[in-house]
């Protein structure tokens, strides 16, 4: 069987774009990735010129080098188990050395507008103002870059910045010897104000959370605590929260003891926090805690429990918005953080777009991006078909039912993936499957390219 393979343009080249591009070449398919920046690495890349990377000075990686690892290209033996974000940037450097990526990466040129073409294919205009045309396109520009806040009632007129901009103490800000109250509970929210609230700071923090959530440290009984947590897909998730439920409280503690709410939600319902100095900068009286804001009324905020206090600045830790700048509104956006894809990848009524990255895979993303550029690649070879679009939309409707049915309904919830479920999926299943939907019915004939062919 003979299968003409597109031309594929790639939007970014963070990890998702570095790992289409690597299993594109794996298959033999051409392209070229676009990236606004003159260097690879997205989020990972420290001060990136394109205001892409949330990393801050002090960042680092929440997933042991194990976990993180892609499954062809190994982190170092030297890697601490949780590596800095420079040891990231690194890695990252070597895997797009080792495999000859750098050639293909147009860099200063990202892509500013895409536009499906009637027939089929993909016409982009690039920060150079030029037009091109592909077969097909790869969406893998990452989901951390756009920050989202809170919509309070009210102005503050003190200083006021997202996580995403946050640098250190010093920078953008000075935060130092100020009444600082950070607004949200995850990761970074923990991470910042565990620094914050360093004494040497001579800070007040306050740590403002709607919701509450699990913290658990990054070890536990002496090792990386994600090489404790794998889901076994053969077993109903239901049955494995229940087993491990209570296990935040037998790590740590009540949240109440370190001055947190009782969490509204049950152990691996929403994000846990992990975070291994949290607890202890809370239960050493450097911060304290309050819940949601009810609303802002210039440098004083009321919160609602009725209480209130005064703050010289407010940091945002609260998530990002998924978006797409190079797309029209009314051809494809993401309300409420929402996007429904076949396998977090294909829309089942276009057959030259597929999307890489845009999940929020526990407990590790960049074997999960891996996993995913896989059956891209596959795709476009024509070594992979996915079933027929009313199929495809059965399947998505399960599936998000199954990854997130149990978790709290809200914006950064709604790409939650279990990786090990995922990955265990498409390794025994969902690849040969459409291998074999290939030797049936013939690989997929892209719309665009199929009457480029016959123009030739």
């Amino acid at each position: 069987m003979t299968h003409s393979t597109p031309h594929v343009a790639v939007i970014g080249a963070g990890i998702s774009g570095l790992t289409t591009g690597k299993m594109l070449g794996d298959y033999g398919v051409e392209y070229d990735c676009f990236e606004s920046s003159d260097r690879i690495g997205g989020n990972w890349a420290f001060g990136n010129p394109n205001g892409h990377s949330s990393a801050y000075r002090s960042l680092h990686i929440d997933t042991s080098k194990e976990r993180l690892s892609f499954k062809d290209f190994p982190m170092p033996a030297s890697y601490p188990d949780f590596p800095h974000h420079s040891h990231i940037k690194r890695y990252l450097d070597s895997y797009a050395e080792a495999f000859g990526l750098l050639e293909r990466i147009h860099f200063r040129n990202g892509v500013e507008h895409a536009e499906r073409l009637p027939g089929g294919g993909w016409e982009l205009r690039t920060q150079d103002g030029e037009l091109c045309r592909y077969d097909a396109l790869v969406v893998a520009n990452g989901h951390h870059w756009d920050p989202r806040f809170p919509d309070f009632p009210g102005e503050f007129t003190g200083e006021s910045i997202h996580s995403h901009h946050y640098v250190d103490p010093s920078h953008p800000l000075d935060l130092h010897d100020k009444r600082i109250l950070v607004v949200g509970i995850g990761n970074s929210a923990a991470d910042v104000v565990s620094e914050l609230s360093q004494r040497s700071h001579r800070n007040t923090v306050v740590m403002s959370t709607r919701s509450g959530a699990w913290v658990v440290p990054k070890y536990m009984f002496g090792m990386p605590g994600d090489r404790l947590a794998r889901t076994i897909p053969q077993i109903p998730g239901r049955f494995q929260r229940a087993l491990v439920r209570k296990l935040p409280i037998l790590i740590s503690g009540k949240p109440e003891h370190y001055g947190l709410p009782r969490p509204n939600h049950n152990f691996l319902e929403a994000h846990p926090t992990m975070s291994s100095e949290l607890l202890l900068r809370l239960g050493s009286g450097d911060a304290t805690v309050k819940p949601n804001v009810e609303r802002l009324d210039g440098r004083t905020v009321h919160f609602v429990d009725g209480t209130s206090a005064d703050f010289d600045a407010i940091v945002y830790a609260t998530g990002y918005n998924i978006s797409f700048p190079f797309f029209d509104p009314e051809f494809l956006s993401a309300p409420d953080n929402r996007l429904s894809l076949y396998k977090r990848i294909l829309r089942p009524d276009l057959d030259d777009l597929a999307f890489v990255g845009f999940a929020q895979a526990l407990p590790t993303l960049f074997p999960f991006v891996e996993c995913q550029a896989r059956l891209v690649a596959a795709y476009f070879a024509g070594t992979y078909r996915p079933p027929a679009p009313a199929e495809m939309e059965r399947v998505i409707v399960e599936e998000e039912r199954r990854y997130t049915g149990h978790f709290a309904d809200r914006p950064r919830h709604t790409q939650q993936v279990d990786y090990f479920v995922y990955e265990h999926d498409m390794r025994t299943k969902e690849l040969a499957a459409g291998l074999d939907r290939v030797r049936r019915e013939g690989p997929v004939r892209l719309a665009g390219r199929a009457s480029a062919l016959q123009d030739a």
